[in-house]
């Protein structure tokens, strides 16, 4: 009789346990590894979305938070993974692609061991113009400019505009259009998603500017008065896009830094980068004047303000747009732009023009 009122009143203090901690248990996460992919199980949740969220799925295998980058190399053309692996940048900007085509484009293998790099891990970022189209990329139809006078023919898609007199083969593009922004992101087949599938660390954005062509008193003639707002919510989508896939996803805008006066476009990204900030504004190893320069960097400070990487890229060789020519006068111009830069809390490189070289600044050698 004692031994079954002594289990009865166990009984009973389990289930008043029960009662006092159920509400508590209910709301604690449990969390389940699989593989790259955290899923999180949120007890007690109201929606199957908030139950189960798959999150980060393709992150980085490189040891380096963006925090920790302190140089970089920015290589576009006759591009060699592995001299680029042997250096020691924390950072390196480069094409998806060896030459630009969709055959050309690196493996998911070839990004991975850059990224972990023997002589040091890195993070890489692919270059993807957003303001111009380009001829030789997997999207192009030869029949929209068929006779390569630069300008769209019959049927070409409405987004095209003309080509850029100082790169041939690059389109302007009506960059707000969908059929555009489509090209872009927002499928597998997408622009952005063979970037993210390949394994990048992040997406280096160029010809932000293009609101300065299209916007009013720009060279377009259309005086389009949203162009500016319009390339902030681009810029914005494609965060938000590859964010969801890969909440550290590194998103860097080229040029167009006084788009840092919109608060959505400074949260949207993680960096920025400048050319011609000190040198080759108004020609490759000329001294960018001063009040340029202060202009930039009073826009770029917003963004350094923020907690967001500057990266400045000079051009001071005034001998070739193809190979550096490091002689008193460079190196001298070098030195000062990296000072400047350093000075101001950005991180620096000087290169040359059409980005085609592997350029190691003597006395900047990445540590």
């Amino acid at each position: 009789m004692l031994f079954s009122l002594s289990k009865m009143l166990n009984s009973i203090k389990w289930l008043v346990y029960s009662i006092i901690l159920l509400p508590f248990l209910t709301i604690l996460p449990v969390s389940v590894s699989l593989s790259n992919t955290t899923l999180n199980v949120i007890a007690g949740s109201h929606s199957d979305s908030d139950k189960i969220r798959a999150i980060d799925s393709l992150k980085s295998s490189s040891s380096l938070s963006w925090n920790d980058i302190n140089d970089f190399v920015y290589q576009l053309q006759d591009i060699d993974l592995a001299a680029i692996g042997d250096t020691k940048y924390d950072l390196a900007i480069i094409d998806y692609s060896e030459d630009g085509s969709e055959s050309g484009r690196f493996s998911s293998k070839e990004i991975e061991t850059l990224i972990n790099s023997a002589s040091g891990s890195k993070r890489v970022l692919a270059y993807m113009s957003i303001g111009e189209a380009e001829n030789y990329r997997f999207y192009w139809e030869e029949s929209w400019d068929a006779d390569n006078d630069g300008q769209p023919d019959i049927g070409a898609p409405a987004w095209l505009g003309p080509s850029n007199p100082n790169w041939p083969g690059n389109y302007k593009v009506r960059y707000w259009e969908p059929e555009w922004q489509s090209i872009i992101f927002g499928s597998s087949t997408s622009y952005l998603d063979k970037i993210i599938d390949t394994g990048f660390d992040g997406v280096y954005l160029d010809i932000i500017d293009a609101y300065e062509y299209w916007g009013p008193g720009g060279e377009s003639g259309e005086d389009r008065e949203t162009a500016e707002q319009e390339m902030v919510d681009f810029v914005v989508k494609i965060s938000e896009y590859a964010k969801g896939k890969n909440s550290d996803f590194g998103i860097f805008p080229q040029n167009g830094a006084a788009l840092g006066a919109y608060e959505e476009y400074i949260n949207a990204v993680t960096g920025i980068g400048q050319e011609d900030i000190y040198y080759g504004y108004d020609g490759d190893g000329q001294k960018t004047p001063g009040n340029v320069t202060k202009e930039l960097e009073g826009y770029l400070d917003v963004f350094k303000d923020a907690g967001k990487l500057v990266l400045t890229i000079d051009y001071p060789f005034p001998c070739s747009e193809d190979k550096p020519c490091f002689n008193k006068k460079t190196r001298r111009k070098i030195n000062i732009a990296y000072r400047k830069s350093r000075g101001k809390g950005y991180i620096p490189y000087c290169t040359v023009r059409n980005l085609n070289y592997l350029t190691i600044n003597p006395g900047h050698r990445p540590e």
